[in-house]
């Protein structure tokens, strides 16, 4: 929206060198509005659009820009700006960054930048992708327990500036151990000489550093928390998750369960940002699994070909009993892989999803059993479409429970539930519903 409305006014100003205008462009906008319109101008405008703020100005607006285009801005400016440009990024966003960026210009620009934020990238670069620690920051608020509220207030004056949130302040020991908690607005409203040991809470929620991302976005939204912090193994405190941060984190999950649920390999960077190859080959991949299955159940169709020629009419129903066998299984794989990536669903549940997912196999299976009786009989005899109703039954009940299950042992085995996709799903459903299909007409018929 904004790039439509501003982008013409700022090619404008960079035409006209108007040094003003565009030192205004920068300072009036949120550094998100700025960042929206400048991407759609070339590097070496962007530059030029940025270096009318100081460097805190520019940090800000850098990062609101997709990975992708911070990756591709940074090939265009000299080492020496963009160390310093590093410098003032809050921990989290330039971490993001260097992740991105070729190892050899990483460590050329290590030297250039300021030894505590060289030692502070390096601890956070050192933790596993998508772990608490990949995504945290280093900037908070803290204090000793030993001292009073107008102190502990003289001292957040102070490091107000170099936090990225006081409403939670940590009170730590003199070993950086996790001891309590306060809030700021606990702070202001206690009396002056109260100790902060009489007014903090000691029994604090946190997470580890190498918990995985999507556990501490879940905590952060049970308790509701601004933030959390994130202590080592021996509850030393060594940095906190911003919800702004979980935002991004559960964005990301629901991208990546979204694109795993259309049979498809998750995209890192946006649609329109991920070049044709990589898309290609993240669509060829699961392409490639999901023709083997269908070839398999190709292969077992054609086992039945006898049973095919005798009763032609076999084939008419086919389609039926297999969607809706794939629907039912699509269903409720759908209701257990979003359960489980909202923590409403443990993998000791598993008895218990498939207890109910039979019961509720068996009243869907009823009604739909039915249906294809009553659809089968416009076409064929009453006794051959008994055969259709009950092979939509068996298929029906299940794929219910065998939908609900896969997803948790995937679980089990410590790979993504939604690698269970909706295409993955149906083609198992397909081959099950074959062999049920034909087995009843076996049984029944000859």
């Amino acid at each position: 929206m904004y790039n439509s409305l501003l982008q013409p006014d700022v090619r404008v100003m960079l035409e006209e060198n108007d040094t003003q205008g565009l030192r205004e462009f920068c300072r009036a906008l949120h550094p998100a509005v700025v960042a929206e319109v400048l991407e759609g101008l070339p590097p070496e405008d962007v530059w030029r659009v940025l270096r009318h703020c100081d460097f805190e100005r520019q940090a800000e607006i850098f990062g609101f820009f997709s990975l992708p285009v911070q990756e591709n801005l940074v090939r265009s400016v000299d080492r020496q700006h963009l160390s310093d440009l590093i410098e003032a990024m809050a921990p989290d966003d330039r971490v993001d960054l260097l992740e991105r960026l070729d190892p050899e210009v990483v460590e050329d620009l290590m030297p250039l930048i300021a030894q505590a934020e060289r030692s502070d990238i390096r601890k956070l670069l050192s933790f596993p992708e998508d772990s608490a620690g990949s995504i945290m920051t280093t900037e908070y608020a803290s204090l000793p327990e030993n001292i009073t509220v107008a102190e502990a207030l003289d001292r957040l004056r102070q490091q107000a500036p170099d936090s990225e949130t006081i409403y939670y302040v940590y009170i730590l020991d003199e070993d950086r151990h996790l001891r309590g908690l306060v809030s700021l607005r606990e702070l202001i409203l206690a009396r002056p000489q109260r100790q902060l040991s009489e007014i903090m809470h000691r029994d604090v929620i946190s997470v580890r550093v190498d918990d995985d991302q999507e556990y501490v976005a879940q905590e952060l939204a049970r308790y509701d928390f601004l933030a959390i912090p994130v202590v080592d193994s021996q509850n030393r405190l060594v940095g906190i998750v911003t919800h702004d941060d979980v935002l991004d984190v559960v964005q990301e999950e629901a991208t990546e369960d979204a694109h795993r649920a259309g049979g498809m390999e998750p995209l890192e960077d946006s649609y329109l940002e991920t070049d044709l190859a990589t898309i290609a080959w993240k669509r060829g991949i699961w392409l490639v699994i999901l023709l083997g299955a269908a070839s398999v159940t190709a292969a077992v169709v054609k086992s039945y070909e006898s049973v095919a020629k005798k009763y032609v009419w076999l084939t008419f129903f086919m389609p039926l009993v297999l969607a809706t066998g794939g629907n039912t299984g699509s269903q409720s794989a759908a209701l257990v892989i979003r359960s489980l990536a909202l923590g409403r669903l443990k993998e000791e549940d598993a008895w218990r999803v498939a207890a109910r997912e039979l019961k509720v196999g068996l009243l869907l299976g009823t009604g739909l059993m039915l249906l294809a009786f009553l659809t089968a009989c416009l076409l064929v005899s009453p006794y051959n479409a008994m055969i259709v109703g009950l092979s939509v039954f068996v298929v029906v009940v299940l794929e219910a429970v065998n939908g609900s299950m896969l997803p948790l042992l995937i679980k089990r085995l410590g790979m993504d539930p939604a690698f269970m996709s909706n295409p993955m799903i149906a083609s198992l459903s397909d081959l099950i519903g074959v062999v049920i299909y034909f087995t009843m007409v076996l049984l029944l018929l000859d």
